[in-house]
């Protein structure tokens, strides 16, 4: 059904009564360590090992008899958590100690503590096609949403939310069933090129660098990084400097990862955690975009800031299932900052990102490889009174007839954000069609106040006929889901080209 059948032609954008709260109620068990809540303080875990290697029998099975009951219905598998954080610290025990499985667990118990994921707030979405659209009725598409979630110290993680979109343009979200469950590490396929890249922008793509990446095929896997390492000469690890390229390359191996998450989980379920030390404080903002390949398959991309702390940088995840997620650093002048967008197919035989890389304007880039970045032509400056501060894309750019519809955010006076839209020419994306000079997304008074006021922002939508759906988070707290009409916006734009 068309939108214009839904609501008055003559009317842009209608908000749905869809909304997503922060639910404290969804945790997850991680790792805790004694004395490392603040940064100045040192961890006191071996103190703790101690005393509970003291608790008699008795007392250590009725803490765990007591901890299973409150605790066992939050978890998916709490003892298989307990047992997991029990090996980090393990090597802290005497070498002659020899703890049952129940002290072990016990111990495990010490060192874990729940995370109220979206404590904080619950935000900042994209949405795509689900992989899945079986057993719908006509008109029906099924949905993936992504979100920020923030808990406690501000740490973002990334979750996920399912739905379906009828012809009539209804919104249905799945209620969320089962508990929460972070994505496990597992065996991943290094790109050489990719770490050749990385390595010359950090400074040691030398002669140490050649040695080890060249005993490597152009993908290899960790045990063959290893004995590439391995078989270095001890006079060349005797310099410093080679010391330092061979521990940049393990920091690049740790940075780039696989994780995987059981079967029988539901999508809703799934959590992906700061894994990498590049994104230990946040896995922010992701972009979802279901890239269509040459061949026609499709994968998942998803563009999403990792921040450590103290800086901040895109990187990119992969993925055909929603189950098993890639992650990857990028390289190039335009993968830095924030904002980076993947266009969901190749042009002219290239990857096409649009890049916020000077942390104020609209990019765009070109790779070869989808990991090494060239550099950025600028596309769109803010000129308008509510963009003035900066502006950068929220989300891939959408194919339409009219061009690559860009939806943008704009920064102004009092630091309020707003969402627009830009038109890009399809064959030429530099070139700039047009761009809506009024927001069309302003926060209504009843979305302003939040845990940032005066904020609404977007990583993506979705068209479905002649509506675009667009998640968008407002006060930096939660989600609310408008409808535009498609046709309408194409035609403004249309009438302001330039």
């Amino acid at each position: 059904m068309p939108l214009s059948d839904t609501i008055a032609s003559s009317v842009l954008l209608t908000r749905t009564p869809v909304r997503l709260e922060p639910d404290p109620s969804r945790v997850l068990a991680t790792l805790f360590m004694p004395g490392e809540e603040m940064p100045e303080d040192h961890s006191r875990a071996t103190a703790v090992l101690d005393r509970v290697m003291a608790l008699s029998d008795d007392e250590v099975a009725a803490t765990l008899a007591d901890l299973s009951s409150r605790f066992a219905g939050r978890h998916r598998d709490i003892d298989t958590v307990f047992r997991r954080h029990f090996d980090v610290v393990a090597s802290r025990l005497a070498s002659d100690a020899e703890p049952s499985d129940d002290r072990r667990r016990l111990i495990g118990a010490y060192f874990t503590h729940e995370e109220a994921t979206e404590g904080a707030a619950f935000t900042n979405p994209s949405m795509v096609e689900h992989p899945d659209q079986s057993g719908l009725g006509p008109g029906q598409t099924r949905f993936v949403l992504s979100a920020r979630a923030v808990g406690e110290g501000h740490t973002s993680v990334l979750e996920f939310r399912t739905g379906t979109i009828g012809a009539d343009l209804q919104i249905s979200l799945t209620k969320p069933r089962g508990r929460l469950i972070a994505g496990q590490p597992g065996p991943t396929v290094y790109e050489r090129d990719a770490f050749h890249a990385l390595l010359a922008e950090l400074g040691s793509d030398d002669e140490t660098a050649q040695l080890v990446l060249g005993a490597l095929g152009p993908q290899f896997d960790a045990a063959e990084l290893d004995r590439a390492v391995a078989a270095l000469d001890r006079h060349v690890l005797s310099r410093t400097a080679a010391r330092e390229t061979v521990g940049r390359i393990g920091w690049l191996a740790a940075n780039n990862y696989d994780v995987s998450f059981p079967d029988d989980t539901a999508i809703d379920q799934r959590v992906l955690t700061p894994t990498g030390s590049t994104e230990s404080h946040g896995i922010e903002d992701a972009r979802l975009v279901r890239f269509v390949n040459d061949d026609g398959s499709a994968t998942y991309y998803a563009t999403y800031t990792a921040y450590d702390g103290s800086r901040v940088q895109p990187q990119l995840l992969a993925t055909s299932d929603f189950r098993t997620f890639r992650a990857h650093q990028l390289s190039g002048t335009s993968a830095r900052n924030k904002g980076m967008a993947l266009f969901p197919r190749r042009i002219g035989g290239r990857y096409l990102s649009l890049s916020r890389w000077d942390r104020e304007s609209i990019s765009l880039a070109s790779s070869d490889d989808l990991w090494s970045w060239g550099p950025p032509t600028t596309v769109q400056r803010p000129e308008y009174p509510w963009d003035l501060i900066q502006m950068g894309n929220c989300g891939s750019p959408i194919e339409t007839s009219a061009g690559w519809l860009v939806l943008t955010h704009g920064v102004g006076p009092m630091r309020t954000y707003a969402i627009g839209a830009t038109l890009l020419d399809l064959d030429d994306p530099s070139r700039l069609v047009a761009t809506l000079p009024e927001p069309l997304v302003t926060a209504t008074p009843e979305e302003r106040d939040g845990y940032v006021p005066n904020v609404v922002y977007t990583c993506g939508g979705m068209v479905h006929g002649e509506a675009l759906v667009l998640p968008y988070g407002y006060g930096d707290r939660a989600i609310g889901i408008a409808l535009v009409d498609l046709p309408t916006l194409l035609d403004r734009l249309r009438s302001s080209a330039r």
